[in-house]
Order: structure tokens, then C-alpha cells, then sequence
């Protein structure tokens, strides 16, 4: 069997199988944690991480789809919300968030040419940049923490850009879903979602077909920035504050989630509900572990060994698929 008939079979056995692992999870956390898991307050919690998460993961994705990995997102993430913060107290928080967006644009730019001029492996380039960035956070606030005034923490922008509540959900919710189906009508309807992973799958023969494939791996990280950035001005909208180590670790969790939700690292096949159920899936094991007094550390352990069992169950299952 070709790999290409292939692909569409290994995605959705993936699609299948992370939603499986939610339901199963759903089922013993809340038969496990005495009520304090399966309740409506902590279900809206762990929403709202999934909110954030899951704009990440949809970015991370989109740079996997094209062959390429983005382990700058949690610092990009940090850089937004400082951005959006400190603009927030001098103008209309609509401007802020616009501007942190292109903050997250630029740094996706500048991952995206590095990795297209120089030929150098983009975990490399991003792992730099990661580092650059999160330096730059930490040396901004000197240990300290942005907050919004109090004065600007009203009006129906900041209510929208994370800030409130609409139907017992915070608005970031709302935004995930939308921006979800963008990206969705975008990969599926138009030549973009095409040439992403085709240049993902081979770049030498989507070269040969007339992909421009610098300019498509490009596009990715800016969009991985540019929801980066958005996501981390959601966050602070919600919180009001952030620090110089805001992020820290998102990056390893966009990337898990994208793995356990199908996305194949060597590229060519993405699943964004794949990515999103898998946010899901990270959100509601790291609630679970909070509700029931287990140090918060253990996730950090609980999240590699997630991602090597991903990692090797997709390799698994690819294979299983080509051999069918």
C-alpha cells in the first residue's frame, strides 16, 4: 500500500484512538477523585488550559505538517502576554493584543527564515530562540510581574480577549472553536492546506511541482507565532498578570499534544481535533493530579512519558496501517 493511501487511514485510527484515551480518562478521573475532578467549576478550568493549549498546539501543528518542529512557541507564548500587558495600561486593549500578535508573527518570521536561509534543523534554530526569548522576557521584568490596571480591566475588548465570561466559559474558549474551523476551512478548502503537506511529506517533490516550500514552511511559523503570541495575550487576559517565566514547559506540552493527537513529527499528515483532543487530554491528567494533592512535579514526568508512548505507538500504528 502506498503511503500516501495510507495516510488518511493512519490519521484517522489516530483521530480514534486519542478520543478513546479521553473517554477512558474521563471515566476513571471521575470515578477516582470523589467528585472534586467531575464537577462543573474544575470541567471549566480545564477548558480554559485547553483554550491556551490548544492555540499553541494548533501553531505546533501546522509547522509539524510541514516537516519542521517549533520548540520556541513557549517563549513566544510569554513574549505575548508581557506584550499585551504592558500596552494594555497605555492603550485600547483591542491594539495591545494586535500588537502582541505581531510580536508573535515576527518571532515566528525570524524562526522561519533561519531555518530556510541557513538550512540549519529547526529544533536547533528554535531551541536558540527559545532560550533568546525567554532571556528577554526574564531580563524585561527583572524577576518581576506585568499587571493590568485595574482601570483598564474593563470594557467589552478586554471582556473578549480572555478577560471574561460568556455562558460559564472564559471567552478564550470561544476563540479556540473559532479560529479551529479558520484553519480548517483553510487546510481543507484551499491550495495552502495542500502544499503544507506536501512540502511535509517531501520537499524535493513538492519542489518539483512548482511549491514555493520556503514559503509555506515560512507561513507555518508565522502562523505557530502569530497563535503563540495570541494565546499568551488570552492568558494574561485572564489573569491579569505575567512573569518573565510564563510558558515555561507549553512548549513540550503543544508538541505532545499534537503527537498524541496524530500529527506525524517527520511531517506530511496533521490532525488539528487530533491537537485539540490532546490539549484536552494533557489538561484534564494535570487537573487530575492537582484535585487529588499529587505534587505538581510528577507532570513533567507523567508528560515524557506520554510523548515517547506517543512517539512510539504513532510509529506502530503507521506501520500497521501501510502493511493493511
Amino acid at each position: 500500500m502506498a503511503l500516501s493511501s495510507a495516510k488518511p487511514l493512519i490519521r484517522r485510527h489516530s483521530e480514534i484512538g486519542i478520543f478513546l484515551i479521553g473517554v477512558v480518562l474521563i471515566v476513571i478521573f471521575a470515578s477516582t477523585s470523589d467528585g472534586r475532578w467531575a464537577n462543573l467549576y474544575n470541567i471549566g478550568t480545564i477548558l480554559q488550559v485547553t483554550a491556551t493549549l490548544g492555540l499553541m498546539s494548533l501553531g505546533v501543528a501546522l509547522v509539524i505538517g510541514t516537516g519542521e518542529i517549533d520548540i520556541s512557541v513557549g517563549s513566544t507564548f510569554g513574549i505575548g502576554a508581557l506584550a499585551y500587558l504592558w500596552l494594555a495600561a497605555q492603550v485600547d486593549p483591542l491594539i495591545a493584543a494586535g500588537a502582541a500578535v505581531l510580536a508573535g508573527a515576527a518571532i515566528g518570521l525570524f524562526n522561519g527564515l533561519l531555518v530556510t536561509r541557513t538550512g540549519t534543523p529547526s529544533l536547533i534554530i528554535t531551541l536558540g530562540t527559545l532560550m533568546i526569548f525567554r532571556g528577554i522576557a526574564i531580563a524585561l521584568t527583572e524577576g518581576f510581574s506585568f499587571s493590568i490596571p485595574y482601570a483598564a480591566r474593563k470594557g467589552w475588548t478586554y471582556f473578549v480577549l480572555g478577560g471574561g465570561d460568556f455562558l460559564g466559559f472564559n471567552t478564550a474558549l470561544y476563540w479556540l472553536m473559532t479560529l479551529t474551523v479558520i484553519l480548517l476551512v483553510a487546510l481543507k478548502a484551499t491550495p495552502f492546506g495542500n502544499r503544507l503537506l506536501a512540502v511535509g511529506g517531501s520537499a524535493e517533490s513538492a519542489h518539483s511541482r512548482g511549491v514555493r516550500v520556503d514559503h509555506i514552511k515560512l507561513s507555518a511559523f508565522v502562523l505557530c507565532g502569530m497563535l503563540a503570541g495570541f494565546a499568551g495575550t488570552l492568558e494574561a487576559g485572564k489573569l491579569g498578570f505575567a512573569d518573565g517565566s510564563m510558558g515555561r514547559l507549553m512548549e513540550l506540552q503543544a508538541i505532545a499534544s499534537c503527537v498524541l493527537g496524530g500529527c506525524l513529527l517527520a511531517g506530511g499528515r496533521i490532525s488539528l481535533p487530533g491537537a485539540l483532543m490532546g490539549a484536552f487530554v494533557l489538561s484534564s491528567i494535570q487537573s487530575y493530579l492537582v484535585v487529588t494533592g499529587v505534587r505538581p512535579q510528577w507532570f513533567i514526568l507523567v508528560l515524557g512519558l506520554i510523548v515517547v508512548l506517543a512517539a512510539y505507538g504513532d510509529r506502530s500504528l503507521r506501520q500497521w496501517a501501510l502493511r493493511k
